[in-house]
């Protein structure tokens, strides 16, 4: 079973609903006991990197997933959700994360052309740099849909994946043993992204 962590962030049900089109089974919960049970956990979000945070900390769920990294079952943030496993964030002030993996979250616009449109949103295609287990069915060059105005940035050692945007490679996916994370939204990222899902869901 794959437990969606519910935090009081985010659309949860059209992610439940792509595993359904992949036959696995997936609740939404934020219940530290069934997450703890599940076979696989996502953490996802949308939003403001401190709102969220503050969140996952009041819900108590902060800890359940970094126990649940330490134990060694899969783990992976979508979007916002990858972004609260790095260090900390720069986006209105500092903010601690989770620590999962080592880098920080900044805003997009200082990298970019002046001009350039943000929020980074649409379908861009990713360029793998590490071997990664999640993106075993997909080849160079596939499409993913992004939405986000910040990115990961000094995370090299965990890059899976980048795309560009504007002529500047941004950070789409990171790894770290047990733990993924996807800047961009697999359940809406059409045959690409349930192929995604259904090879974190077999690690």
């Amino acid at each position: 079973m794959v437990a969606i962590i519910d935090y009081g962030v985010g659309n949860l049900f059209s992610l439940k609903s792509s595993f359904a089109l992949i036959g696995k089974s997936a609740v939404v919960t934020g219940d530290p006991d069934i997450i703890r049970n599940a076979d696989h956990v996502i953490l996802p979000g949308v939003g403001a990197f401190g709102d969220a945070v503050k969140k996952l900390r009041e819900s108590g769920l902060f800890d359940v997933v970094k126990e649940i990294a330490a134990e060694g079952k899969p783990l992976l943030g979508i979007c916002l959700g990858m972004q609260l496993l790095f260090d900390r964030s720069m986006e209105y002030g500092e903010h601690e994360g989770l620590g999962l993996i080592s880098g920080e979250v900044r805003s997009i616009v200082p990298v970019l052309p002046e001009g350039s449109d943000v929020p980074h949103m649409g379908w861009n295609s990713l360029t793998f740099w590490n071997s990664c287990p999640i993106f075993r069915d997909l080849k160079e060059g596939e499409f993913v849909y992004f939405v986000h105005s910040y990115a990961a940035f000094d995370c090299e050692r965990s890059l899976a994946a980048v795309t560009e945007y504007h002529g500047v490679p941004l950070t789409a996916a990171v790894f770290r043993g047990n733990v993924f994370g996807c800047q961009f939204h697999p359940e809406k990222s059409g045959e690409t992204g349930m192929k995604i899902l259904k090879a974190f869901c077999e690690i």
